[in-house]
């Protein structure tokens, strides 16, 4: 069946590229604190919970996630100037640094896997998975 070979061939495809990324991210930044990066380079400043929206996780986990981020330099988090109740959250230059460095490594292993194929190939597996995604 084609959705039983598909789904084998994913999950070994994210798993190989997860474990080959959070190995080459180590020890400073993990695949999670890249995408949140991301995110904060395109939308800083931001509040905690605004990350809810592009997260698929809770607001203790985020918090956590800040509080280590946080702690390696990555980003600084700051209360409002005009109502201390919110805090935004900001990347450092260290942590910019690091997302560079994590798009870098990512890109370097996606178009090392899809060098092998044709780029005809690559733009039809890219329009089949926007299909698959509904995208």
């Amino acid at each position: 069946m084609v959705s039983a070979e598909f789904t084998q061939l994913w999950m070994k495809m994210t798993k190989d590229w997860k474990t080959h990324l959070e190995e080459e991210l180590a020890p400073g930044l993990t695949e999670g604190q890249l995408g949140v990066l991301e995110l904060l380079l395109q939308l800083q400043p931001m509040k905690p919970s605004d990350l809810l929206v592009f997260l698929a996780t809770t607001p203790a986990a985020i918090t956590t996630l800040l509080d280590r981020m946080e702690r390696g330099g990555l980003v600084v988090r700051n209360r409002d100037k005009n109502d201390r109740r919110i805090v935004w959250v900001t990347v450092t230059e260290k942590g910019e640094a690091e997302a560079k460095r994590g798009i870098a490594i990512r890109e370097a292993l996606i178009d090392g896997a899809l060098d092998r194929i044709s780029t005809h190939n690559q733009q039809l597996l890219v329009y089949l998975l926007g299909k698959v995604a509904n995208a």
